[in-house]
Formats: structure tokens, C-alpha cells, sequence
């Protein structure tokens, strides 16, 4: 006896199972055009890969050469691009926009995303700062940020609209969850998207960014790896090799359990693909009345607790 064929559910015309991969339901960014720095890895890279399921262009903007052109050649070669970008110095920004610009003709969303941790070891009081370190962070997570708005904004402002969102920090909405380069660092951002969606808002541009919590990244991992042991010479931390290796999956469960335990939200656990999602609301028409909007992503950490390792 043939099995029974079950009916086909649907909302409004629509089909409901199979979002992504449906035809018949429309992609949230088709024929947008999207730049996402520090994208070939980590959460940017989960960011890559959702916005191109969406049907947008992506442009990976990265350090990582390597990283970045197989990630992009894994992806499909007419929508997904690399351009070797480092967000610190502004020549590289400003090449950045312009080959997007002459590739596609416009830029539809900005998603500064691109930053280090520094050095998550013992030595972090203010009683040991050091200013060399703090200046190196800030170079790429602030100064990045804003070369970032700069240069999206000078080709979204004529066109009248846009959309620019940051990687903050749950470290940039409270005290105590991270090193004071790294935690001013994040609030610097937070205070960038609220002062640049005041200018921006006027010409159609939105301003957003995002607060994750522990995010369980090769970066991470790795600078938390040798937490709070001493460094024999105090040499400085190298951050880019921190994003290269790859941790093993025990590592990555146990930096998801940590993460777990700290927040309040309990049975989920935070996944790059989860800021990715948050991401995608924020660059989409679903939220096309949110500007100024710091977007945390804790599960309720910054409601119940004011102190994590410091």
C-alpha cells in the first residue's frame, strides 16, 4: 500500500519548510551588494557564507589571504569575492570600496566585523599597562571601524541609503568582562554607531551594531588557550597567529561550556552562525526602522552578572 502524501503547508501562498534552499520564498538581500571585514574566519565567515544563501554579493575583506580566497573559490566565484584589506590603514579601506564600486556598482551594507582581542593573559591589570598594546588594538578595532563608516557612508550618502553594522562586545556595554584595551575598545564602537547613525540618518543610512558574548572562534580559543600563564620574556602576543590555528574540537566544547555556564539563558549554546543571523536581521528590510541600535547577543549575561575574570 503507497504511503499517504502528506499536503503541502503553506502561508500565504508560500511554502514554509526550506526557506533557504526554496525558490519560491524570497531571499532577504537579493540584489544587494555586502562587504563584511575579517571575513575569513570565525563569525565573519559564518556572516559569508548566510549573506550569500540570501543572494546578496559579498565582498570578504581580510588579512588572510588564504583563508579568504578559498573561502570565497568554496563559495559561488560570481557572487563571493576576497580583497585583501587590512582595516587600519585607510589606502586599503579606500581600495576596498572602490573595487566594490567598480565590480558592482554600489555598496548596500558594510559589516565592520574585523578586530583582535589582545592579550587575554594575566597581565592585564592597569597596573601593567601597556600602552604599545593598547594602541595596536585600538588601531584595528576603533580606528578600523570608523575608516570603515568613512568610506561606506561617502558612496551610500549620494545613493541615500545603506546600511553600516559593527562587531561590538558584550565587553563595550558593561565593566568586568574583559582587558581595558580590548573593553574601551568595544565601547569606543558602541559610541561610533550611535554618533554616526545621528549624522547618517538623514540621508537613509542606517547604523547598527552587535554585542555577542563568548563566541567559541579559533581566535578566541586560542588567546584563551594559555590564559593566565606567565610569559618568561613578556613578549607580546602575535594576533593574527591566534586566528590561524585551529583549535580541536575539545577545545572549541570547552569554551562552549564555559560560555554556558556564565549566562543566564540556559539549553543554547552561542555559535558564530547565531551573530551571523543577527547580522542578517540587521541588513535586511526586517529591520529597516533600527538605527542606533547596539544589538547584544549574551543570553542574558549582562542582566545577572557585573564581574567575569577580572
Amino acid at each position: 500500500m503507497p504511503a499517504p502524501v502528506m499536503p503541502e503547508i503553506t502561508l500565504q501562498g508560500i511554502h514554509v519548510l526550506g526557506r533557504d534552499n526554496n525558490p519560491s520564498f524570497p531571499k532577504k538581500l537579493e540584489g544587494k551588494v555586502a562587504i563584511i571585514t575579517g571575513g575569513a574566519g570565525g563569525i565573519g565567515e559564518a556572516t559569508v557564507r548566510l549573506f550569500a544563501r540570501q543572494g546578496a554579493k559579498v565582498i570578504i575583506a581580510d588579512v588572510e589571504d588564504s583563508l579568504g580566497t578559498v573561502l570565497a573559490n568554496s563559495l559561488s566565484p560570481s557572487s563571493v569575492t576576497f580583497v585583501h584589506c587590512d582595516v587600519s590603514i585607510e589606502e586599503d579601506i579606500e581600495n576596498l570600496i572602490s573595487s566594490t564600486i567598480s565590480r558592482y556598482g554600489r555598496l548596500d551594507i558594510l559589516f565592520n566585523n574585523a578586530g583582535v582581542l589582545g592579550n587575554q593573559s594575566k597581565h592585564k591589570s592597569i597596573l601593567n599597562f601597556d600602552a604599545e598594546e593598547f594602541d595596536q588594538v585600538m588601531k584595528v578595532n576603533v580606528k578600523g571601524v570608523a575608516l570603515g563608516m568613512k568610506h561606506a557612508a561617502r558612496v551610500m550618502v549620494p545613493r541615500g541609503t545603506g546600511c553600516i553594522i559593527s562587531t561590538a562586545s558584550v565587553a563595550g556595554v558593561m565593566g568586568g568582562l574583559g582587558p581595558h584595551a580590548y573593553t574601551a575598545s568595544k565601547h569606543a564602537i558602541v559610541g561610533l554607531t550611535k554618533n554616526t547613525s545621528c549624522e547618517l540618518g538623514r540621508y537613509g543610512i542606517r547604523v547598527n551594531c552587535i554585542s555577542p558574548f563568548g563566541v567559541a572562534t579559533s581566535m578566541l580559543v586560542n588567546a584563551w588557550r594559555n590564559k593566565g600563564v606567565e610569559k618568561e620574556d613578556e613578549e607580546k602576543e602575535d594576533f593574527m597567529d591566534i586566528k590561524r590555528v585551529v583549535p580541536c574540537e575539545e577545545e572549541v566544547e570547552k569554551m562552549e561550556e564555559f560560555v554556558r555556564s556564565l549566562a543566564n539563558l540556559k539549553g543554547q549554546t552561542l555559535r558564530p552562525k547565531d551573530i551571523a543571523e543577527a547580522a542578517l536581521f540587521l541588513a535586511s528590510d526586517e529591520s529597516k526602522y533600527i538605527s542606533g541600535h547596539n544589538l547584544v547577543v549574551d543570553g542574558g549575561v549582562t542582566t545577572s552578572r557585573n564581574c567575569v575574570g577580572l
